[in-house]
Parts: C-alpha cells; sequence; structure tokens
C-alpha cells in the first residue's frame, strides 16, 4: 500500500497522508511530479504505459505520485530511475512549470541525458517501450491520439522551453 502526503491549498503538508487509489478530500492535494529527458539535438524520451494501467498503449514522459516523505526533486529521481533506469542527482534536475488542479500539485522538470535506448530498463507492469522522438513527431503523436491527453496538454505548453533547450545544446 502507497501513501501519499497531503497538502492544502498553499502547498504546505498537512501532516496527514492519503491511501493511493482513494478518493481525494476537496481542500486536499497530492504532488505529482514529470520530467522531460532531452537529448540536446531536438529529441526527448518517451515510455509506453503498460497494459493495465491507465491510459495503457499510450507514449508519455516519466512521473508519478511523490510518495509520504518525499519531496518533489526526491520523487522525481526516484521516478525517472524506476520507469527508466536513468539515475540522475537532484541538482541535475530544472524546473520548468508548476500547476494545480482540484487534486493534486504539479512539478514539470526536464534533465539533458543522452542515454541509448538499449540502456533503457523498462519497469515492468509501468512501461513496456522507450523511444527518442523529435519534438516534432510529438506533436503528430498528439494528432494521432499515441500520446495521453494529460502529456499532450503539458507538452504543447512546454514544447517552446524544451525547444528552446534543444538548441542551446547545438
Amino acid at each position: 500500500m502507497e501513501w501519499n502526503d497531503i497538502y492544502d491549498k498553499d502547498r504546505c503538508k498537512t501532516g496527514r497522508l492519503h491511501r493511493r487509489g482513494s478518493k481525494w478530500k476537496a481542500g486536499e492535494y497530492g504532488l505529482v511530479v514529470c520530467v522531460w529527458v532531452y537529448d540536446g539535438h531536438g529529441k526527448v524520451l518517451l515510455t509506453k504505459r503498460a497494459p493495465g494501467k491507465t491510459f495503457a498503449g499510450t507514449w508519455e514522459n516519466s512521473g508519478g505520485a511523490a510518495k509520504a516523505g518525499e519531496n518533489s526533486l526526491q520523487a522525481i529521481r526516484r521516478e525517472l530511475f524506476e520507469e527508466t533506469g536513468i539515475a540522475a542527482e537532484e541538482h541535475e534536475f530544472e524546473l520548468m512549470d508548476t500547476g494545480r488542479d482540484d487534486i493534486a500539485f504539479y512539478d514539470y522538470y526536464c534533465i539533458h541525458r543522452q542515454t541509448p535506448l538499449e540502456q533503457i530498463v523498462l519497469l515492468p507492469g509501468e512501461t513496456v517501450d522507450a523511444k527518442w522522438v523529435t519534438l516534432d513527431e510529438v506533436y503528430r503523436m498528439i494528432e494521432r491520439k499515441e500520446i495521453c491527453h494529460i502529456i499532450a496538454q503539458q507538452f504543447i505548453r512546454q514544447a517552446p522551453a524544451l525547444r528552446q533547450k534543444q538548441t542551446a545544446q547545438d
């Protein structure tokens, strides 16, 4: 059983815990983190969601819910490693954006890596495939509904900053 910290509307921990999978009460929020892994040559890393997961078979960036006791950077470091086998230090992640909806705060990160696909370690039950794609290909995948709509919205909002990071690496 997994537990998450409960935050208030001002993103302060309440000291209470939420059991993953149970309904959030009004005024309670969790913390979700996501990361765009970019190679500096115009590509980002996507993973494919496993059967049995919500949005199964769609492509996404790495991320997930912070566990109880984790801060945002600890959570994104763990999620990236669990889903891809890519190890990184907290200082390597760059915060791109934050947001909030009815049940969670979101922190969106990016990190520069040039990890060959054969070195990606997929997490059974979570991810079944990985690929490097250009930013333009992500837009085409969104049009074909191959990317989870939540991730698609996130990408569209963050693509200009990702494109800028890619060109800064050249």
